[in-house]
């Protein structure tokens, strides 16, 4: 009898864990590791252009600049509570011939309509 309620126990643990990994975040589903930081494979994914297009508004309305978003040059996730982005960007600033590029820190928590921006500085050199 006991044998046969441990046996009910363990399948019912297994049903349990592959129904949580199955509600896993999708980052974890794409085989990001959480804490690390991983490359964004496809810079123009709307997705990250979306999270870009955030991070230049932010530091416009932040430090009244007047930056238009031109692409992601590059970009890394990192797996927290929510995702980090830290992304390239290239903007144009006014009107300047040239565009300059800023790395921007953004944390996103799509399933609660949250996203901010942490950081937004020049890359030099």
């Amino acid at each position: 009898m006991a044998h046969k309620s441990l046996s009910l126990l363990c399948v019912f643990l297994a049903i349990l864990l592959a129904s949580a990994l199955n509600e896993a975040s999708p980052a974890l589903k794409r085989g990001k590791i959480v804490g690390g930081w991983q490359p964004i494979e496809n810079p123009k994914d709307p997705e990250v252009v979306a999270i870009a297009n955030f991070a230049v508004t932010e530091h416009n309305k932040e430090a009244k600049t007047t930056f238009a978003f031109e692409s992601v040059v590059k970009g890394e996730t990192q797996v927290v509570a929510g995702t980090n982005y830290r992304l390239d960007i290239a903007v144009k600033d006014g009107s300047a011939a040239d565009s300059k590029q800023y790395r921007a820190l953004v944390w996103d928590k799509p399933w609660q309509k949250f996203r901010k921006l942490l950081s937004f500085e020049e890359i030099k050199g």
